[in-house]
């Protein structure tokens, strides 16, 4: 499949256009409880806690982020999401296991992780990866936001990365927090993505998203060249989610017109004054 997103080149701000991978979709085969809705983008776990196993329906390329929101959680359960990859094919499960964790995971060729601030961070070992990674003090979180998330030889757009809060009055100053990434990573309306990117020896990184920001690699060593599929489970007090698809060449002409109207008002309620498209108008305050 050809690559998803655009390798690092910081000589130039859009960059050479890539051909869009296919709108990512939920498989058909998940698990007991989960409903997916007719698009494909939405996946209800409609009982009890468990038993919400999604996978995606193709294999991701490589660089290509499988993007979640939260839409919907749920009081009296603990732990939430979970997120990551299997080579494991789908369709060829002969039933879906009730967990990620530990169940599908113990099926082999499976890397999942529960949805945590810092996640399970593996540097290399003997490496001056390592030893760089290991003295890199912690950042606080910048004031002034990049256009794109550079991971290993990927640059992706950030803008549809981050989570938004629901129009209201105070939405100017609740995106500032899914943008600087300081609310709970499992808080509704985040924005959660797994991708894996290859390296020469074969093999390729699991990095986890969260509201834009790379989490560094969770898992090395992925088989590079076998189809991986994500994985995303619906667990616990994480009730629904829905995809979000992302653009990777260059921006749509809605995309940059949302983007210019988003920078020119205080917040969002103030569109709906505008003289535009209902479509327009929706596409710029809920997207």
């Amino acid at each position: 499949m050809a690559a998803a997103s655009e390798p690092v080149d910081s000589g130039a701000f859009w960059g050479p256009v890539r051909p869009e991978p296919p709108p990512t979709r939920f498989h058909r085969v998940h698990g007991a409880n989960i409903r997916v809705d007719p698009s494909g983008t939405r996946a209800t776990r409609v009982e009890s806690f468990a038993h919400g196993v999604c996978f995606s329906r193709e294999p991701l390329a490589p660089g290509q982020v499988f993007l979640v929101e939260i839409e919907e959680k749920e009081l009296g359960w603990c732990g939430h999401l979970r997120l990551g990859l299997t080579a494991l094919d789908p369709a060829s499960l002969a039933a879906v296991p009730e967990f990620s964790l530990p169940d599908l995971v113990n099926l082999g060729h499976t890397w999942v992780f529960a949805i945590t601030r810092h996640h399970n961070r593996v540097p290399r070992e003997d490496s001056q990866e390592a030893v760089a990674e290991a003295a890199a003090p912690s950042r606080p979180p910048a004031l002034v936001v990049e256009p794109y998330l550079c991971i290993e030889q990927f640059r992706i757009p950030r803008d549809r990365l981050v989570g938004r809060s629901r129009p209201g009055l105070y939405s100017h100053l609740l995106d500032q927090l899914y943008e600087l990434n300081v609310l709970p990573p499992t808080a509704r309306r985040s924005r959660l993505g797994v991708l894996f990117c290859p390296r020469p020896d074969g093999t390729a990184d699991m990095h986890i998203v969260i509201n834009g920001e790379d989490m560094g690699p969770s898992a090395r060593g992925l088989p590079a060249a076998q189809p991986l599929y994500a994985v995303v489970d619906v667990f616990a007090s994480t009730k629904s989610v829905r995809l979000v698809q992302l653009e990777y060449g260059l921006p749509s002409l809605q995309t940059l017109c949302r983007l210019v109207i988003q920078r020119s008002l205080v917040h969002r309620l103030a569109i709906d004054g505008l003289h535009l498209p209902k479509k327009l108008k929706d596409f710029c305050k809920y997207e």
